[in-house]
């Protein structure tokens, strides 16, 4: 059985904490880039679309790898393999800093890719074994916070230190992070692993694994010319899911445990709503940029600032979301505040470069605190009924079904933009493009919303705290 935790609520607190930072480490990572790839091409002397392999590499060797990391943390142990990754996605990145040609900073990301694909679904094991139920709102909420401030501050970062240092930095920064972040994991993480080995399934973990890259790879494809191959990798990816599913249904000692599936408040809040509603989450911050830069013709600083005003919405929301589950419910919540969430992105679709600052602000601030909610919300839900012996595959089956949402809400983000340019016949895209993809989102956020309507009154109150 995996050992639990000392030190009560704060020792919980502490391993979430510390687990956090690694998270906002790997995931500030993953955005920054973008702020530096006309620098990074002129160095490695190739297009700056050419760079869009090593971005690749690491989308796709996560996803190779992250059905291995269940199996990997109860026969090793959580906290070996956590640091284990800290240390494969720190080494990797002084490699990316250090690279002089584009094979080598892409062979870089595929190691790095690998301990990403370790660091969230062990890290998220680690927390969940080490806390209670009375102390998991609050681990959660923790964990969340590197998912929605990364994105939001990543390109301002980025864009500072490209600018008055160099794009080198971005990646060698993560060699002191990773170091502390290693040390402080083998001082104050427990160890737990199952007593129970099972053999290691090769079938599952290459159905599973193919299934996923090729998913990813068919939605990264859409947005663009090749959109029919692309569509090909996804329905191929699909019968490839469905084989592994299949497989990993019948086989004695899977690579994964299917039974969270059965948990309704898993299935809910991971499946179907809650895995649409986080594709929202995930274009949202994808087209306010973009449209700030293309739309609004302001510069990468200016745009920049503007989209600081939704990151406020996200770290002030984090005092009140404990409160309100506790007071509303889970229910309640994600249904009234995923109704917010929606018109908060539908209001977007609004703006106008005469569009008053204050206004602007304004709607920002409001999308960004319905988007902090709901994502706490959700993450917590996720695992509130979930029994000790299932979080290591609940927490894979989280992580994996996260990634194809990230992707989803993206590639349809793109793929919008780019079928409403085509549709008007322009050369490039304009405000319009912008408007239908907002409100074609945001329109998708009401309607998951309303599905959350399945979920019983008092579900999860366990963990909320909630009375009905």
């Amino acid at each position: 059985m995996p050992q639990s935790a000392g030190g009560g609520g704060s020792g919980a607190r502490r391993v979430a904490l510390i687990v956090a930072a690694a998270f906002f480490m790997q995931n500030l990572d993953g955005v920054i880039i973008n702020t530096s790839l006309p620098q990074m091409a002129s160095v490695f002397r190739v297009r700056p679309a050419d760079l869009n392999v090593g971005i690749t590499a690491y989308m796709l060797s996560t996803a190779a790898f992250v059905p291995l990391s269940g199996w990997v943390a109860d026969r090793l142990g959580a906290r070996r393999v956590f640091a284990g990754a800290i240390v494969i996605f720190t080494l990797a990145s002084v490699v990316c800093g250090l690279s002089q040609n584009l094979w080598e900073f892409s062979a870089a990301r595929v190691v790095q890719g690998l301990g990403g694909a370790l660091m969230t679904p062990v890290g998220r094991m680690v927390v969940l074994r080490s806390a209670g139920k009375a102390d998991l709102l609050a681990a959660t909420a923790l964990l969340t916070w590197p998912a929605l401030i990364a994105p939001v501050i990543g390109p301002v970062l980025g864009g500072f230190i490209t600018t008055y240092v160099s794009w080198r930095w971005n990646f060698l920064l993560n060699a002191p992070l990773g170091a502390v972040g290693v040390a402080l994991v083998l001082a104050f993480v427990p160890n737990s692993s199952l007593a129970a080995r099972t053999r290691f399934d090769l079938p599952g973990f290459a159905l599973t694994s193919a299934a996923l890259v090729a998913i990813l790879l068919g939605l990264e494809g859409m947005t663009g010319p090749h959109w029919a191959w692309a569509g090909l990798a996804v329905l191929a990816g699909l019968g490839l899911g469905a084989a592994a599913v299949r497989h990993l249904s019948r086989r004695e000692g899977p690579l994964l445990d299917l039974s969270p599936l059965k948990v309704p408040t898993f299935t809910i809040s991971t499946v179907d709503a809650g895995n649409l509603f986080r594709l929202t989450i995930s274009a949202t911050p994808f087209l306010l940029p973009l449209m700030f830069q293309v739309a609004f013709g302001l510069t990468a600083w200016a745009a920049g600032l503007y989209v600081l005003a939704y990151f406020a919405g996200n770290l002030l929301m984090k005092t009140v979301t404990t409160p309100a589950l506790r007071r509303f419910g889970f229910r309640n919540v994600l249904v009234g505040n995923g109704v917010l969430a929606g018109a908060a992105i539908l209001a977007c679709a609004a703006l106008t470069p005469t569009t008053p600052v204050v206004v602007v602000v304004i709607v920002l601030l409001a999308a960004g605190l319905t988007r902090s909610m709901q994502f706490t919300a959700l993450a917590t839900l996720t695992f509130a009924d979930i029994e000790p012996p299932l979080r290591g595959s609940s927490s894979t089956l989280s992580s994996m079904l996260q990634q194809l949402s990230i992707g989803l809400g993206i590639a349809l983000a793109a793929v919008l933009i780019n079928v409403s340019q085509n549709l008007r016949g322009a050369d490039r895209l304009a405000l319009p493009d912008f408007r239908l993809a907002f409100i074609v989102v945001g329109l998708i956020a009401v309607a998951a919303s309303a599905l959350f309507l399945r979920l019983d009154a008092d579900a999860g109150a366990e963990v909320s705290g909630h009375r009905p």
